[in-house]
């Protein structure tokens, strides 16, 4: 049997940013109680000509320059989110339009709230392995929504990344993968609102925590491992909170941890949360190291992976392709003026004088 796993990846995050201090004193907030609440600095915020589709292409072309490939080559393009620009017109065909992908593909738009990238690069992993395609593309992007005045308004955030699958020159070989599932009420939104809805009693334990301790430990159950065989775990981070928490559930120490958390800096950029973190990983990795990954998806359920890095991972080190730490040191500040036209939560009407 040959190796199936992660041939080559690429981010992108706006350059745009707003602290949770800013929207604290727009809303009469104490800003100390927001950041030790939610431990979040700063959050990502995506400018007024920026969307799931554009998000999509930067992280897509970082992805094929930094494994020296060809948009050609990519067979299927499976793009998760929770904010795609259409109601009805798939994300994935522009996409695979502007990186030139063939006309003879697989493409699909996928929904399940913050785990819908994962579910995509589960997809594409399946494909691959039953010799259906070569190498295919997930996506997990979002420009994530929360209500003016909404506790969700000092974390949604925007951000992307692709992952590239296959079966040749893979860096990050995809041992094992499994998912759980229920029907847990936490999060949703119905058509046509521009804002969701959270049942705040159910967010934590019987939702992220049941799914995602349950999804680490099954995974390592099966694989035989313990917290201390991994170099690297990194889990789904609606904030800063809930991700080191549930590591240390599992038996994980920070140094585990760490380089994936990027909600504190970025906030959480929902379908893109877990994949952008472990895009920051694979940006340090080397050959031998071990990763475990749990996504999160309200309504409710988590993606487990078990991950091998091996040597292919230093060819693509030397690509030049940007990282996920540059994309984090490259930053604009804005006030909540400039926040609100960005995100259009300003509307005027025909007369306002």
């Amino acid at each position: 049997m040959g190796k199936y796993g992660i041939v080559s990846y690429g981010s992108y995050i706006p350059k745009y940013r707003i602290k949770p201090d800013e929207i604290a004193r727009i809303w009469g907030e104490d800003p100390e109680n927001i950041k030790n609440g939610i431990y979040i600095l700063s959050k990502s915020v995506p400018s007024p000509d920026e969307d799931v589709a554009t998000i999509s292409v930067e992280a897509a072309r970082t992805a094929l320059k930094r494994g020296g490939l060809r948009g050609e080559q990519i067979e299927a393009m499976y793009i998760g989110s929770e904010s795609h620009p259409y109601a009805v017109k798939p994300t994935a065909t522009i996409v695979s339009s502007a990186i030139g992908a063939n006309f003879d593909m697989f493409a699909a738009d996928y929904e399940f709230a913050c785990k819908a990238g994962t579910a995509g690069m589960q997809n594409v992993l399946a494909m691959v392995q039953s010799g259906m395609i070569k190498m295919g593309m997930a996506i997990g992007s979002d420009t994530s929504q929360g209500a003016p005045g909404d506790v969700l308004e000092y974390s949604a955030s925007a951000g992307g990344t692709a992952m590239i699958i296959g079966n040749e020159n893979v860096a990050a070989e995809i041992k094992s993968t499994l998912s759980v599932t229920s029907d847990t009420p936490d999060f949703w939104r119905r058509e046509g609102q521009p804002y969701p809805t959270h049942g705040e009693r159910f967010t934590g334990e019987p939702a992220y925590f049941k799914h995602v301790v349950s999804a680490g430990k099954e995974m390592m159950a099966r694989m035989k491992t313990k917290p201390e065989d991994y170099d690297y775990a990194v889990f789904h981070q609606p904030n800063g909170k809930f991700p080191t928490r549930a590591a240390k559930l599992l038996g994980f120490e920070e140094k585990q941890y760490k380089e994936g958390l990027l909600t504190p800096y970025i906030g959480n950029t929902y379908s893109g949360a877990m994949m952008v973190g472990l895009s920051a990983i694979l940006d340090v990795a080397k050959d031998g190291d071990r990763i475990l990954a749990v996504s999160f998806g309200s309504g409710a359920g988590s993606d487990a992976f078990h991950i091998e890095v091996n040597s292919e991972i230093e060819n693509l080190h030397k690509r030049g392709a940007v990282t996920v730490r540059e994309l984090l040191e490259d930053t604009i500040f804005l006030d909540y003026g400039m926040y609100a036209k960005f995100k259009k939560k300003l509307i005027l009407g025909e007369d306002v004088e």
